[in-house]
């Protein structure tokens, strides 16, 4: 099987429309990752003169260097680190793909891949999840956990089957089901803080605090129109996208986080509370997938029963 690399996606190659072969960039991302030619044509079974001619051959191709030829190991060039986010993506999307053909046409197997945001919303899709697993016990989840930009990204390269995406976000490029679930959101403190006192918390309470946001623009600009200040003119003193590290900032008095409720621990001998924003702040969670998919059958099952449960 060859692959068509389009090296413009590469940022610093230059384009020119070759076709590398899926072994060798099988090949190229073992040195990258073993770091050492002897240990990769070991790891791969194939003789170090055969291997370094394949790369070799691949650099003269991309007409780029992708490799750094150290004393004691060999290192990636910033063409190199481009090229191997680039063949990470093309081989999973390989793996995929011959998993799907590769389907008992007697029992039901198979992958579905799912990338979510941070939310408690995600419920009703673990149920389904889990009565799939009972009723098909070799059909395998696999969920990557990201924001709205890095989820999207991998459905339009068809790396993932679905998305869980919080709002605010572009639908318009997709198919879309509403959970039923709304998140609502708040701020992240200290149970001894002052504001922990208050039952919720408004605009003004946080215009002159060091705050902790979410580093998506649409997040941010909506937050920014609820706390009716240019978000420029806030404290932001650090962002994050994952929230479990943002709660770790929380806790040593770095500043106070935004975010969405129940998915930071607050109960018990925790040092941190959640206070919900008033006016209200709640937001719709929508399960995504790509207008015009072509779905295995055990994503379209997994879709049929997801909107059964729902709708």
């Amino acid at each position: 099987m060859r692959y068509f690399v389009q090296t413009v996606d590469f940022g610093c190659l230059v384009g020119r429309g070759e076709r590398v072969d899926i072994k060798v960039l099988r090949y190229f991302l073992a040195l990258a990752k073993q770091e050492s030619v002897t240990a990769a044509a070991d790891y791969l079974h194939i003789t170090q003169p055969t291997l370094s001619r394949q790369l070799m051959e691949l650099e003269d191709e991309l007409g780029s260097k992708l490799f750094i030829r150290g004393s004691r190991k060999i290192m990636l060039t910033e063409e190199g680190m481009h090229l191997r986010q680039r063949a990470e993506e093309i081989l999973d999307l390989v793996h995929k793909t011959e998993a799907e053909f590769h389907q008992s046409d007697k029992t039901l197997s198979g992958d579905i891949y799912i990338g979510c945001g941070e939310t408690d919303a995600l419920r009703p899709v673990v149920k389904v999840i889990k009565a799939m697993q009972l009723d098909y016990p070799h059909v395998r989840i696999h969920i990557y956990s990201g924001n709205a930009n890095d989820v999207t990204e991998r459905i339009d390269k068809g790396l993932l089957d679905f998305g869980v995406l919080i709002d605010p976000v572009h639908l318009e490029n997709y198919e879309s089901l509403c959970l039923p679930q709304k998140d609502k959101w708040g701020v992240l403190m200290r149970k001894d803080d002052e504001l922990a006192e208050r039952d919720f918390i408004r605009p003004e309470d946080l215009w002159d605090l060091p705050l902790i946001m979410s580093r998506q623009k649409y997040v941010s600009d909506g937050i920014a129109r609820w706390i009716k200040r240019d978000y420029d003119k806030l404290a932001v003193v650090a962002t994050y996208n994952l929230i479990f590290n943002a709660a770790l900032l929380v806790e040593q008095n770095v500043g106070y986080a935004l975010c969405l409720d129940k998915l930071v621990n607050t109960s018990g001998e925790s040092r941190l509370c959640f206070r919900p924003l008033e006016p209200l702040l709640e937001v719709d969670v929508n399960v995504v997938w790509k207008r015009y998919q072509l779905f295995s059958r055990v994503s379209t099952l997994f879709l049929q029963r997801l909107k059964a449960g729902i709708l």
